[in-house]
């Protein structure tokens, strides 16, 4: 079985707004998220995962999350396609 490494796009119950990480256990780091033991979003919680990606190398994954967090272009065009996802 292969390790997979993930990005996930997370939504605050309490402002709406999005999160945007990756990891390689996808359950845990919802959970931490959610025990607001992650400096970034503790002040939102609770969070609800809306979206992932799978990825056979961290690289890919970080990639990834550094492009959709850097390029406004990218984001916008995913947020597109999973538009009823993120309602």
């Amino acid at each position: 079985i292969a390790i997979m490494y993930y990005l996930y796009i997370l939504k605050s119950e309490k402002d709406d707004k999005l999160y945007i990480g990756s990891t390689r256990n996808l359950r845990r780091r919802l959970s931490e998220h959610n025990k607001g033991e992650v400096q970034s979003t503790k002040s939102r919680v609770p969070l609800e995962l809306r979206y992932y990606e799978a990825f056979f190398s961290e690289e890919s994954a970080r990639k990834r999350e550094a492009s959709l967090k850097k390029d406004g272009e990218a984001l916008g065009q995913l947020k597109k396609k999973i538009s009823e996802s993120l309602l």
